[in-house]
């Protein structure tokens, strides 16, 4: 919507209010500063109509307007919705608030717009230009809204459940990372318990071989006397030897 649409439904207004004061030189004056674009100047001789008459309707109109002009847009809503209030016909409502409309239009605040645009086709549902602002205006708020309605409600649902979808299974591959890890740590610890036990057994049979140990042999009772009467037999044998070479008796005596 150009600005150009705004400013040209402003002036028709204007026209269309300014008939009942022909005669009031304040207002005549006001709207020739108006078509001049002195938009400031328009608005003093506005106030100065207003002082007279605090009712007169197309002094608070245009007022509304010059102010919209200059860009004070909460201060020509205010001035507006008194002219449609003191409207005492439909078609000065409607443009009332058409006007409001457009306030709404320039800071993109397309739900508000709406809301007057619909205002003023009510009043008056011929105005062509309240339709094309109207449905301006309802085209960018689903645009704002990406595509508004249940459609779009439905489409954040499933977004947030695809994230949150997205997010567990995220959460899950960590975990199972996370015991995939711990296993890992786990076998390399074992493995290299082994290798180490292992190493340990290498270097004890290295020192068996380099410094073997005579191991005790173990006998039974039996074995031990037989080994043990065998001693005192090669004892006896050898003593007898010994005296039969000296010549002597032999002597036994029981060593054990």
């Amino acid at each position: 919507m150009s600005k150009g649409l705004y400013i040209t439904a402003i002036l028709a207004c204007m026209a269309t209010l300014s008939y009942a004061q022909t005669n009031n030189s304040l207002i005549l004056k006001g709207n020739k500063l108006y078509e001049e674009k002195k938009y400031k100047e328009a608005s003093q001789e506005y106030e100065k109509a207003l002082q007279k008459n605090p009712n007169n309707l197309p002094g608070i109109f245009n007022l509304g307007n010059s102010l919209y002009q200059q860009g004070q847009l909460d201060a020509s809503r205010k001035v507006l919705a008194a002219a449609a209030k003191t409207a005492n016909n439909k078609d000065a409502k409607g443009q009332a608030n058409y006007n409001i409309g457009n306030t709404y239009m320039q800071e993109k605040k397309w739900e508000d717009a709406v809301d007057y645009y619909k205002q003023a086709l009510r009043n008056n549902p011929q105005d062509a230009d309240a339709k094309y602002n109207l449905s301006y205006a309802l085209e960018m708020m689903k645009k704002q809204n990406g595509g508004g309605g249940k459609n779009n409600k439905d489409q954040k649902n499933k977004d947030q459940q695809n994230k949150d979808k997205q997010n567990q299974q995220n959460k899950d591959q960590q975990k199972k990372d996370q015991q995939n890890k711990d296993q890992q740590n786990k076998d390399q610890k074992d493995k290299g318990d082994q290798n180490k036990d292992q190493q340990h057994k290498d270097q004890q049979d290295k020192n068996d071989q380099q410094h073997p140990q005579s191991q005790p042999s173990k006998l039974s009772e039996k074995q031990a006397d037989q080994l043990l009467n065998a001693l005192q037999q090669e004892e006896k044998k050898l003593q007898d030897k010994k005296q039969k070479e000296k010549g002597v008796p032999v002597r036994m005596e029981k060593d054990w």
